[in-house]
């Protein structure tokens, strides 16, 4: 079926449910009543309402109507953002510089506007102690969570436990303050840099890889 709806001559009903250009309820008229008025205001007769009983029709420019709408929708798709769901593996007995770099690699996909799985592979008799890998969970919740909260609870999954970080920023507000950033060095200046006479900051982190890390 057409998703175009009938206007005009294509409306073949005795009468309708009239709305004016104002959005002004006109009432139930004839439908030659209703191509009159289109007729008299210069505008088209649309059916906005086909399954109502009568159908309900405005009077509208319909052209004007279709360009706006065309527009909106393609502003919309501009700004759409998906978040994407990154993950992340573990072992329970991670060593602390492992743990440390695989913080940071969340650390960045929450900032991107990612939500994060986390996963804690069991292995051998590591799998009668899943309190290691619940204790592991809470604790990378905590460091991260000015980035993000815990949408998923930790729950076990086989050898595994998984947890699901989500973060506080919308991807496309993560995505806005990218583009500030990007065209704040193309204009030659550092959007993180200090007002004068601040301190700048002691650590700066280092771009993580491309590409998400296997297990550790």
């Amino acid at each position: 079926m057409s998703a175009e709806p009938r206007i005009n001559d294509r409306i073949r009903v005795p009468e309708v449910r009239l709305v004016g250009p104002s959005g002004e309820q006109v009432g139930i008229v004839p439908l030659a009543k209703a191509l009159e008025l289109a007729q008299e205001y210069d505008l088209d007769l649309v059916e906005v309402a086909a399954t109502a009983r009568p159908p309900v029709c405005k009077l509208m420019d319909y052209g004007k109507f279709k360009y706006e709408s065309a527009m909106k929708a393609r502003e919309a798709r501009k700004n759409q953002a998906h978040t994407v769901i990154k993950e992340m593996k573990l072992r329970p007995k991670i060593d602390p510089h492992d743990y440390d770099t695989k913080k940071g690699h969340v650390v960045r996909f929450l900032k991107q506007g990612d939500k994060v799985k986390i996963t804690i592979m069991f292995r051998g008799r590591e799998q009668s102690r899943p309190e290691l890998g619940f204790r592991l969970l809470q604790r990378l919740a905590s460091d991260v969570e000015e980035l993000g909260f815990i949408e998923s609870n930790p729950k076990q999954d086989g050898r595994n436990m998984i947890m699901v970080l989500g973060p506080h920023k919308k991807k496309t507000e993560a995505m806005a303050e990218a583009r500030e950033a990007q065209a704040a060095r193309k204009a030659g200046r550092d959007p993180k840099a200090p007002a004068d006479g601040a301190e700048a900051p002691a650590d700066v982190e280092a771009d993580a890889p491309a590409e998400t890390p296997s297990e550790g």
